[in-house]
């Protein structure tokens, strides 16, 4: 019996549903374990004031350590790049959508609008330093306010009218969708291009996490691991732990994969209040990251735009 730990969450929910019927495919018994986390109790503040990195995996690697439960599903963004001693990621399935979705209603929605196609001034809802950044540096004047809550609730204040457009993770809502979920009429989705709106490392991507020295489950797991898919998220999260860039911190990485055993590195890093990019190709993935470190954190006479 393998017992897999998750938030409560529908999207939560939703993400574990899928590992536990792959697990089952290949024949291994799944129990389902619901856990709150301190991210799931407190719902209003913005992610920042709420605590340090891991507001949503801390109890559910509590549970890991206790021997609670066997494997705990976590959206992989979620994971603070220091992993509690004796836990491993096991597997990282093939991944979803990395880019950001912008939800707007339809009477602020503005198609030729620069930067972000939403009407002058328009309230925007994400609670992200990184989305809050890339929203204002794309749009000054567009105002930024926080947004929390699950998906399906974060969407109903929109519909509300508490907001002109909000700014969900457009996996998120792809793997709603696949669950029954559908955006109301009355909103338009457009989906933000991952080279000019970077994502946040591993965002899309699951991390199958476990006991180090539970060989049966660590091996069971393995077997969900999508190489296509973990390499490139490897890179994503090496560049987080370099910069060593916690959720106060504007900061995007996605890598993508390009021909043969090419990669291309794209960083986004917000310093002294100015958005600084860099994008680097190449097979090597160490020299990558080294490279796209060095660029975003240099000296700011040495930055070129």
């Amino acid at each position: 019996m393998i017992r897999l730990g998750t938030r409560a969450s529908q999207l939560a929910l939703t993400q574990s549903g899928t590992i536990a019927d792959a697990l089952r495919a290949r024949g291994a018994d799944v129990e389902i374990v619901r856990i709150e986390t301190a991210g799931d109790r407190d719902r209003t503040s913005a992610f920042a004031a709420i605590g340090t990195a891991g507001i949503f995996v801390r109890e559910l690697e509590r549970a890991l350590l206790d021997g609670r439960i066997d494997l705990a599903v976590h959206s992989y963004k979620d994971l603070p790049s220091a992993m509690p001693e004796g836990l491993v990621v096991a597997a990282v399935p093939t991944r979803a959508d990395p880019r950001d979705r912008l939800l707007v209603l339809d009477d602020a929605f503005r198609a030729d609008a620069p930067g972000l196609p939403v009407r002058d001034g328009a309230r925007v809802g994400t609670s992200a330093a990184r989305r809050t950044a890339l929203v204002h540096a794309l749009r000054p004047d567009v105002e930024a306010l926080p947004l929390r809550g699950n998906v399906p609730t974060r969407v109903e204040k929109l519909v509300r009218g508490d907001y002109d457009a909000i700014v969900l993770a457009g996996a998120g809502l792809d793997r709603l969708a696949a669950d029954g979920f559908t955006v109301p009429a009355g909103i338009v989705v457009v989906d933000l291009e991952a080279r000019e709106f970077v994502p946040a490392p591993s965002q899309g991507a699951l991390a199958l996490q476990v006991r180090a020295l539970d060989g049966t489950t660590r091996e069971a797991v393995a077997a969900l691991d999508d190489p296509r898919t973990s390499r490139p998220v490897a890179v994503e999260r090496a560049l987080l732990e370099a910069l060593d860039a916690g959720c106060s911190v504007a900061f995007g990485g996605w890598c993508e994969p390009l021909r043969g055993e090419h990669l291309r590195l794209h960083g986004l890093l917000e310093v002294d209040g100015m958005l600084r990019r860099a994008v680097e190709e190449s097979v090597d993935e160490t020299l990558l990251v080294t490279r796209v470190h060095d660029a975003l954190r240099a000296p700011r006479h040495e930055v070129t735009s």
